[in-house]
């Protein structure tokens, strides 16, 4: 079970295998850097892929062009946009 996040506590837990822990210690040799500031560079720059795979849309020229033309010159609104427009509560 997961445990909550404590904003004042700077430390970050993690079992692994000795193998693994071997491993990653050999890369933060190579790098000539510790085991730590080796673990949270690469784990960084893992969590700013992710963020940003999960934020942006990357679209082709086509499907760039079909957006921006809907954009510039939408179509009329159906019947179905219509009354869903008119179901929405009255805010004046």
């Amino acid at each position: 079970m997961p445990r909550a996040v404590v904003k004042d506590n700077y430390r970050f837990a993690m079992r692994i295998s000795p193998e693994k822990k071997s491993r990653l210690a050999r890369a933060a040799a190579i790098q000539n850097t510790d085991l730590t500031e080796f673990m949270l560079r690469n784990a960084l720059s893992a969590a700013d892929v992710v963020i940003d795979k999960a934020e942006h849309i990357m679209l082709t020229e086509k499907q760039t062009r079909f957006w921006m033309d809907l954009l510039e010159n939408p179509p009329k609104p159906n019947a179905r946009l219509i009354a869903t427009a008119k179901a929405l509560p009255d805010d004046r």
